[in-house]
């Protein structure tokens, strides 16, 4: 652990904050893996002016090059991943594959947002008034709030940051409490970047409580981008105030994702993707399954297939080869996913198999039979529980799949086109993602990533997410010698 925390710059000592300290536990073990200093009220006031500043700076660099500045973090990122991903896997307990798969997606992040350096087109559009040009362009919207939260707690940093740098904004991060070193070490990856270059203060890293930087952050109107990631209650929290500034949110909230199966699908293929959908991460994705409706006709063959692969789940140690579920983040996870499936019985559920606390953080996965009627069917159980309800037609699943208040990301698995595309369509799935014969989870950075209703409605990462971080300014150009008013308004003096 000295040897990863030394290769990432996380020193033993030393800090510019001037607040309390907390420590940073490792959930597999309980061992704790180091001490953060935290930000007091002068350390976010210093933080904040540095990046204001910096944004008067960065903003007129030419896009390529500020491409050119994420195309070497990147560079970084890919030296520093074997250690940063066992830092991730160390800080938040998912397996080592899953770690380092997270900072490959930062790698992609970084490559996909060095060619975007190049494409932040605006549109030309026709005047109706002769000797007129008129067209849009984009310009750097300012310093950029991102709040991560700990189940992802670099990549999504990433699809924030990488993108809002690339469109000429500064970024100021506060990471979750529950992961700090990873956010130390990836702005140590970024510093050795942003140093040759004489800039600092492009991205900036705050370690606070919310009371003391989280509520400064989201009221402070010299930041007119909240990007926030976390639950629901907290995003409803961050949209009313920024709101009150008339800033902007980009949320990415509360996810409750659901699988519909049919009876054509392919059964080895369906059990595959529902394992890691739901089991991976230990159930702590935004994306995780939640919900698997399944055609009738097929569900005793899915549901024996799937007791069985949730028997032969290898939990422990993520550091481990062959592991494929670590723990839960903390005892506090622990305790809200035993008191979910004590609700969930007194609701009907019946639980077909886990469901069992073990040593320090680590549960048993757990399938549940359930009925459409459960309370708790629309409530997101951040943990490895998975709803079984079965179905009679596509409508009634479709019906059941959108009556709930999260509307993140879902699936269909079948070989029927008419199926297929009844989800696809405007009376299909209600959410942002939506997938045929592939899980809920592990969406490729190139597509918008994000929900709707109370996921929140933001869109992160690919496609044109890069809008959310400029403003858009309409442009008319007179060239004509003349001054023709638009809708042929006459108004001679």
């Amino acid at each position: 652990m000295k040897e990863v925390l030394a290769g990432l710059g996380i020193a033993e000592t030393g800090s510019a904050a001037s607040g309390d300290f907390i420590a940073s536990h490792n959930p597999a073990t309980g061992e704790e893996l180091g001490r953060v200093r935290l930000a007091g009220e002068a350390d976010y006031e210093r933080i904040l002016a540095t990046a204001a500043e910096m944004f008067e700076r960065w903003r007129l660099v030419p896009a390529p090059q500020r491409g050119e500045i994420v195309r070497q973090i990147g560079d970084e990122l890919r030296r520093a991943k074997d250690d940063l991903g066992k830092l991730v896997s160390l800080e938040t307990g998912k397996i080592l594959a899953e770690g380092k798969g997270e900072v490959q997606e930062m790698i992609d992040v970084a490559d996909f947002a060095s060619g975007l350096s190049r494409q932040l087109y605006g549109l030309s559009m026709h005047s109706e008034r002769p000797g007129h040009r008129m067209y849009e362009q984009w310009h750097p919207l300012g310093v950029v709030g991102v709040i991560s939260a700990f189940n992802f707690p670099v990549a999504v940093w990433s699809w924030n940051a990488l993108i809002a740098m690339v469109c000429g904004d500064t970024v100021v991060w506060k990471p979750s409490l529950k992961t700090p070193l990873c956010a130390i070490a990836v702005q140590n990856i970024c510093d050795r970047v942003l140093e040759r270059y004489g800039l600092n203060g492009v991205l900036n890293l705050v370690i606070g409580k919310d009371d003391v930087v989280g509520e400064r952050l989201i009221r402070d109107r010299r930041v007119p981008l909240i990007s926030a990631t976390g639950s629901t209650r907290m995003g409803r929290h961050v949209s009313q105030v920024v709101a009150e500034r008339l800033g902007r949110t980009l949320l990415e909230l509360g996810g409750n994702n659901g699988v519909i199966v049919m009876d054509d699908a392919d059964p080895d293929l369906v059990v595959r993707a529902v394992l890691f959908g739901a089991v991976g991460t230990a159930g702590q994705r935004c994306t995780s399954i939640r919900r698997l409706f399944l055609h009738k006709s097929i569900a005793p063959k899915i549901t024996e297939k799937l007791i069985a692969a949730y028997r032969q789940v290898r939990i422990g140690d993520p550091l481990d080869s062959g592991i494929l579920m670590g723990p839960l983040i903390d005892g506090a996870a622990v305790d809200n996913m035993m008191r979910g499936l004590a609700t969930i019985q007194e609701q009907g559920g019946k639980i077909l198999t886990g469901g069992k606390r073990l040593q320090g953080c680590f549960v048993e996965p757990t399938l549940v039979q359930a009925h459409p009627g459960m309370a708790m069917l629309k409530e997101e159980l951040f943990a490895p529980v998975l709803y079984l309800i079965e179905f009679d037609q596509l409508e009634q699943a479709i019906a059941w799949h959108n009556d709930v208040p999260q509307g993140l990301s879902s699936a269909i698995f079948t070989t029927n086109l008419v199926s297929a595309e009844t989800f696809l369509s405007a009376r299909g799935s209600d959410c942002g993602i939506a997938n045929v014969n592939i899980g809920t989870s592990g969406a490729e950075i190139g597509g918008a990533f994000g929900g709707e209703k109370d996921t929140g409605g933001g869109r992160e990462s690919g496609s044109d997410s890069w809008k959310a971080y400029m403003r858009r300014q309409t442009v008319t150009v007179n060239w004509s010698g003349e001054l023709p008013l638009a809708q042929g308004i006459k108004f001679d003096v």
